[in-house]
């Protein structure tokens, strides 16, 4: 066991009591349901677990790419941290602390650049639809923001990319069951260890993670993994998928050939961004928000090496639906938020399936 999970686990002792040291006691994993799944990711739950959150893909059949939305029809606190340095998002700065509306009614993650940031168009219309959004007499205007990903070189034609109604068709698939991971939705495109050159790189996708506390506070996560690094599992510090060395003995690790050369391969095209959303059930402010959404970055951080560079446009929302009746510690739910961020980068990958000439995990 390592000194840093040691840390976390004396830390939220400290912060919460005995709750907080059971919470910790199955090293950050749901307290409920945890399971080994066929495809060999350990199952870690769904933020669909938490009431009034329903999650919706759009899969393009014609080329590897998608949209995937996140629904809370009765609002949700939001807030967001960007982190990258080429960034694809639309209505971030309405999550401002400091800025009028208060909830947000969906948040769409999407593939296929800033091409894809229409599909948060679909959302509106969809949820315009069934008479959600924000009250402005004369109507009600749905809060969509959304983030989008770089796929545009992946399986085929680049004008093939997510619009408007793959938005609407992603809600129209919405559900409030468990839902598939990996090589679906905003992840259907993604590659991940493109830091050696693109042909050295292997699936990515979407993943999701969520945990229960033993007294019903609920945080998870679901992120679209497209990242230029290697992916870690934060738990054992290895390398799950990254940069493939060109005679197939194992990875490449960039961030020990950093150490050693001070240089990397990159793509002349910015090809990366990793994008998603924490979830909890705790009542926060937007400030509360916005500060979980900070420190979820740690999470993403401690899966993806390297990750914030200036052609990623790493971002992660935050959306709270205040159903927890308990006043939840900021300091637990965003610890927690890091975690379920690492959790669900791990799922991403492991449940991804292979292209001709990128494998996914789960070929190797």
């Amino acid at each position: 066991m390592s000194r840093s999970r040691m840390n976390r686990r004396k830390f939220i002792k400290q912060a919460t009591g005995a709750a907080g040291a059971g919470l910790i006691a199955s090293a950050g994993m749901p307290l409920t349901g945890t399971a080994q799944s066929t495809d060999g990711a350990e199952a870690a739950g769904s933020i669909t677990d938490i009431a009034g959150i329903k999650v919706g893909h759009f899969t393009d059949t014609r080329r590897p790419t998608g949209c995937t939305v996140v629904i809370a029809e009765a609002g949700a606190v939001g807030g967001v941290d960007v982190r990258g340095g080429g960034p694809g998002t639309r209505e971030t700065d309405l999550l401002n602390p400091v800025r009028m509306v208060q909830k947000v009614h969906a948040i769409m993650l999407s593939g296929g650049s800033a091409f894809g940031l229409d599909t948060a168009t679909g959302a509106m219309r969809y949820l315009e639809e069934r008479d959600v959004g924000f009250d402005v007499r004369i109507a009600k205007v749905p809060i969509v923001p959304a983030a989008i990903l770089f796929d545009l070189g992946v399986g085929g034609n680049p004008k093939i990319r997510p619009d408007a109604e793959a938005g609407y068709q992603a809600c129209v698939a919405a559900t409030n069951d468990p839902f598939a991971e990996g090589s679906v939705g905003a992840g259907a495109g993604a590659t991940v260890g493109k830091a050696a050159g693109g042909r050295s790189s292997m699936r990515g996708g979407i993943g999701t993670a969520c945990i229960t506390t033993p007294d019903g506070l609920q945080v998870g996560a679901i992120v679209a993994v497209n990242a230029i690094g290697d992916i870690y599992d934060h738990r054992t510090g290895e390398i799950v998928a990254g940069a493939r060395k060109a005679d197939g003995s194992g990875f490449v690790n960039v961030r020990d050939q950093v150490r050693r050369s001070g240089s990397f391969r990159m793509d002349a095209t910015p090809t990366n961004t990793t994008i998603g959303i924490i979830v909890t059930n705790a009542r926060l402010s937007k400030t509360d928000a916005t500060r979980v959404a900070q420190v979820g970055h740690d999470g993403l951080a401690r899966s993806i090496n390297p990750a914030h560079l200036q052609g990623d446009g790493d971002t992660l929302f935050v959306m709270a639906t205040g159903e927890y009746e308990q006043s939840a510690n900021l300091s637990i739910v965003s610890t927690l938020g890091a975690e379920m961020v690492s959790d669900a980068i791990v799922r991403a990958v492991k449940t991804a399936t292979g292209l001709p000439g990128i494998p996914a995990f789960r070929d190797l």
